[in-house]
């Protein structure tokens, strides 16, 4: 199962609406297939449970998808080498400066040449569409990454109206808010690690194992900082990092919610798998509305 070790949210902009039989027939169409001698990439669908052949897993109106990315690793230093002696080497033979073009052909011989030997970087990428609250939850540490998803789930279903999720009032102030007061909501605990920035001269103070409620850090907030991550736990639930732009980052599931579930078999993976979305869902779906009850409503964009 994948537990969710970040959180990009995406609004729905127009009612999006599948059915499995369908949403599996257009992902086949763009089903992830491993890299060929000479591809250096490769992207699509694969499946999320690990002994089913279907490219979706659901319930309900909860879709979960996996994006499968395969890259070729050629080191630039290897293949800028090979290429200046290969280049280095026909000049001498022939005596004259080779042309751009002829340095681009021997540059693409060269990595036709490494490609069967270079090593594969694979990433996959967890995405969620709870289409109860036409919402997408993308697990991804960076904007490119989830809109690199985002863009091969459109591709599949020829069309994604989606813009990420904001809030009416600054994630940014409320967090300062919460320090500068040492009060947090009370489903909230703070932890020993934030980031504050000034937004007039750019400049940024990282802070670990620091005691957010210390003069140092009074001083910083009272000097015109803001903060824009901040370390917090959500009660008995999981811990993690709330940025400025309401993304969510190195979430970690408390043992006993990762473990409630403990008492399915094993060998039994599907039913397992299927116990732990519908707890993934439920504890996300619950964070997000406490969330945008503290952020004053979600903003709804013109």
């Amino acid at each position: 199962m994948f537990w969710f070790k970040n959180v990009m949210i995406y609004r729905l902009t127009t009612e999006l609406v599948l059915d499995s039989q369908t949403l599996e027939a257009q992902l086949q169409q763009t089903k992830f297939s491993p890299c060929q001698q000479s591809d250096m990439s490769k992207f699509g669908w694969s499946s999320p449970l690990p002994t089913s052949e279907l490219l979706h897993f659901s319930q309900g109106k909860q879709f979960l998808l996996l994006s499968h990315k395969e890259d070729k690793l050629l080191p630039a230093q290897v293949v800028k080498k090979e290429t200046e002696n290969r280049i280095a080497t026909l000049e001498q033979k022939e005596q004259r400066a080779l042309k751009k073009t002829e340095k681009q052909a021997i540059k693409d011989d060269v990595i036709a040449t490494l490609l069967p030997r270079a090593f594969s970087k694979h990433q996959f990428t967890p995405i969620w569409l709870d289409l109860d609250r036409q919402v997408v939850y993308v697990d991804a540490g960076s904007a490119k990454r989830a809109e690199d998803t985002l863009a091969l789930l459109r591709k599949t279903l020829n069309s994604l109206p989606v813009v990420p999720l904001s809030f009416n009032l600054s994630p940014s102030e409320i967090m300062t808010n919460w320090v500068a007061k040492g009060h947090t909501p009370s489903w909230l605990t703070l932890l020993e690690e934030a980031e504050l920035k000034s937004f007039e001269t750019d400049s940024v103070i990282r802070c670990k194992r620091q005691d957010l409620e210390s003069e140092e850090i009074t001083q910083h907030l009272q000097a015109g900082k803001f903060i824009t991550k901040l370390a917090m736990e959500w009660e008995s639930h999981f811990t993690f990092v709330l940025n400025e732009d309401a993304t969510l980052s190195r979430i970690k599931f408390a043992d006993e919610v990762r473990e409630k579930n403990d008492d399915i078999l094993k060998e039994d993976i599907a039913q397992r798998f299927d116990a732990d979305f519908l707890l993934l869902t439920e504890e996300l779906r619950l964070f997000t509305q406490k969330l945008t009850d503290e952020f004053g409503g979600i903003k709804e964009r013109i």
